[in-house]
């Protein structure tokens, strides 16, 4: 099992393995670009080489890349929607550049126009981009999203609807928040709650399409479709939802990664991670023979 958490790239993409490791990282989330500007800064060859040194010299991993936030290929505005697009485009090809196995994309918001032709709008601009890269080995990952306003996303049924219509499912994937799916009303922290809720993600989506999970305790409560993330173990969801997690062997292959608050000295990950792996329960030592 891979843990980590997302690193920033200020400085250099370069630079957020060194700050996974800091970090206490098996692996880590970073944005290939800024996350709130739609001009891309050119990925120069001498930073992609010093990436791949930063890689070979930490044994840090790169779990996912993040996408822009203002990304909206639901988006009902014909001009969004293309610029939207270009932009997820660009994202990917850079996945592409850097090696990174999975770009993590919420779905988008209908604004108005209704679920339906915003999920239609969501599977045929992926349909588009994986045409216009026929040489792309990027899974795009559906994030799970709180339910806020008109965001697409917030059901396991809304997934399974836009992976359904997508005609290259090979490269589509899912990556599941805790905190989004918790404040979206799927209940997580009792044993019993969190087996159905896995088990109904399973039988609408798939556990093959799940790529990625983002760890995140909630400030706020049950089903209040408000996503605000909090530190593991101090928000609403509670502790033991986390133990079911990191201790579910069929999640053993999903990376999982931290989006808690956290100060620019990490130490906030390095405890997470720690208190994360504390749960993990250890293999019984076998009986040696007599």
């Amino acid at each position: 099992m891979q843990l980590g958490a997302h690193e920033s790239i200020a400085g250099g993409i370069f630079n957020a393995p060194y700050r996974g490791q800091q970090a206490t990282c098996d692996t880590i989330q970073i944005f290939n670009k800024s996350n709130n500007q739609w001009k891309a800064k050119e990925l120069k060859q001498d930073e992609v080489d010093q990436y791949f040194e930063a890689l070979a010299e930490t044994g840090i991993t790169v779990a996912c890349s993040h996408n822009s936030y203002l990304i909206n290929i639901a988006s009902p505005d014909p001009a969004l929607e293309e610029k939207s697009f270009l932009s997820l485009k660009e994202e990917v090809e850079r996945c592409n550049r850097l090696k990174i196995p999975n770009l993590v994309m919420h779905p988008g918001s209908h604004v108005g126009s209704g679920e339906e032709p915003g999920m239609d709008r969501i599977a045929h601009n992926i349909d588009r981009l994986f045409a216009a890269l026929p040489d792309n080995t990027v899974n795009l990952c559906l994030e799970t999203t709180a339910g806020q306003g008109s965001n697409l996303g917030c059901t396991f049924e809304q997934l399974a609807y836009i992976i359904d219509r997508v005609d290259n499912k090979a490269q589509m994937g899912v990556c599941l928040d805790t905190c989004h799916i918790f404040a979206a009303g799927y209940p997580i922290t009792e044993r019993a709650d969190y087996l159905a809720t896995v088990r109904h993600f399973d039988r609408t989506v798939g556990l093959d399409y799940l790529k990625v999970i983002h760890v995140n305790d909630s400030k706020k409560p049950f089903a209040s479709r408000r996503d605000r993330h909090e530190h593991i173990g101090k928000g609403e969801i509670g502790l033991e939802a986390f133990r079911h997690l990191v201790n579910d062997r069929r999640l053993k292959k999903v990376f999982m990664v931290l989006e808690t608050p956290k100060e620019a000295d990490l130490k906030d990950d390095v405890k997470n991670l720690k208190l994360l792996r504390s749960l993990i329960k250890k293999p019984a030592k076998k009986k040696a023979r007599r």
